[in-house]
């Protein structure tokens, strides 16, 4: 199953993928970079062509792209337990980082000197999400069906208040539909692979089973609701979080701060900030608020198994999906209207990151905001009196320091904390 000969050792195996765990700060983009120089260029594991398949495969998977190419390069090398190697070891540093900083968090995080010094690192994040949508508008946004769709997804978030998933489908329907039939060429050049019907389907059965039944039993029996709506929400989320990571907190942020109110919208800029500073996928800001809802109803105990059934939630599946497609890879690859599907898909999610992008930025650079209802429509305006200007020039800096380095995520953290915590020693600022 791999491109040699001969599967690396499992020691091997422990010792770079561990080392990737350690490493992988920055976001999927800086992620998916490292496994490149890795298992490409220094280990030789997989071919350029090999390692983009695979790519393209987890980007049409829901959930975070950076841990599915893990655990399929994990798959491809070892099978079923070599995906679970890989995958494991990208998430679990990180995991026990975002803990420690959790439970930091929820005790030091709304004092004086937390709230100065998480300033500066939400006007980071904001730059950091900027950066995030000129890449995937530069990337996606190649016709003007695709923008149409962007700007449609934007209008329907945001004015309407559309649900995520119904944006979602909408985009990848459209995309199928608008792609026309394939031509004969295509169709003469697609080569199928058999499809394996009882191991996909023991498959399909075996880690669903293990997704759904410990969450249905925490629900059931763990004493406190905050479990049962934890699971339901994180296991819908890992469903219909299409396009990355980011369009995943797109639609997770609004409904943890406004449907369900486990969190602020500066616990959520915060969180967002402090996954950003660690390693492993930025998809962990889950756990980040999984682990802060449990502690607002409980204690310390009620916000680790918080945490811990949110990271279940939203990562059990991300093995399903890869273990169930990656025999399939060469299919899904060959199918113009399944890629069509998804570069729809991927353009509504530009759509999506426009609308976290002034989601984020009205709460940073204002402390007031004012809904007015016409109709169907919310329209949020800013409070113009409550305007923070060195917010702004935080934001400038960081925009710029990532425009001139892109991969300066945690330099561009740092230096915005550091003018967010100056700032507040500044009266007049």
């Amino acid at each position: 199953m791999t491109d040699h000969t001969s599967p690396p050792s499992w020691r091997r195996l422990w010792a770079v993928w561990g080392k990737i765990g350690l490493m992988s700060f920055g976001g999927p983009a800086a992620q998916i970079a490292l496994m490149h120089r890795v298992i490409v260029d220094d280990e030789k594991w997989l071919s350029e062509a090999r390692f983009l398949n695979a790519l393209s495969f987890c980007m049409l998977l829901p959930g975070p792209e950076a841990m599915q190419v893990a655990t399929y390069v994990g798959w491809r090398l070892r099978g079923v337990w070599g995906g679970l190697l890989a995958g494991m070891l990208f998430i679990m540093p990180g995991a026990m980082v975002i803990f420690a900083l959790a439970l930091l968090y929820f005790e030091y995080g709304h004092t004086a000197q937390g709230s100065a010094l998480f300033s500066g690192i939400n006007a980071a994040v904001l730059g950091i999400v900027i950066h995030a949508l000129r890449t995937m508008a530069r990337r996606n946004l190649t016709s003007l069906t695709a923008i149409a769709l962007a700007t449609l997804s934007f209008i329907g978030l945001f004015f309407f208040n559309a649900p995520f998933p119904l944006v979602i489908l909408s985009a990848g329907v459209a995309g199928y539909l608008l792609s026309g039939r394939p031509s004969q060429a295509d169709q003469a050049d697609r080569v199928a692979p058999t499809i394996q019907w009882r191991q996909s389907l023991f498959d399909a059965l075996l880690w669903g089973s293990l997704w759904a039944v410990p969450l249905v039993l925490i629900s059931l029996f763990g004493g406190t609701p905050i479990y049962g709506q934890l699971s339901l929400y994180f296991s819908k989320l890992a469903v219909v979080s299409f396009g990355g990571a980011y369009a995943g907190l797109a639609y997770m942020t609004q409904a943890a701060v406004e449907t369900h109110s486990w969190v602020s919208a500066e616990d959520m800029l915060n969180a967002l900030g402090l996954a950003e500073t660690t390693p492993g996928p930025l998809i962990l800001v889950t756990q980040f608020i999984g682990t802060l809802a449990g502690l607002s109803v409980g204690s310390i105990t009620t916000g680790l198994i918080a945490g811990c059934v949110t990271l279940w939630a939203t990562f059990v599946p991300c093995f399903l999906w890869v273990f169930l497609g990656a025999p399939y890879i060469e299919r899904l690859d060959q199918s113009p209207r399944l890629r069509a599907a998804l570069r729809g898909i991927l353009a509504a999610v530009v759509g999506v990151m426009i609308n976290l992008s002034v989601w984020f930025g009205l709460r940073v650079m204002f402390e007031g905001l004012t809904p007015y209802h016409i109709g169907p429509m919310t329209l949020t305006v800013p409070q113009m009196a409550t305007v923070d200007p060195w917010s702004i020039v935080m934001i400038g800096v960081a925009v710029t320091l990532l425009a001139l380095r892109p991969s300066a995520i945690v330099m561009t953290l740092v230096i915005c904390a550091a003018l967010g915590w100056g700032g507040a020693q500044i009266p007049y600022l």
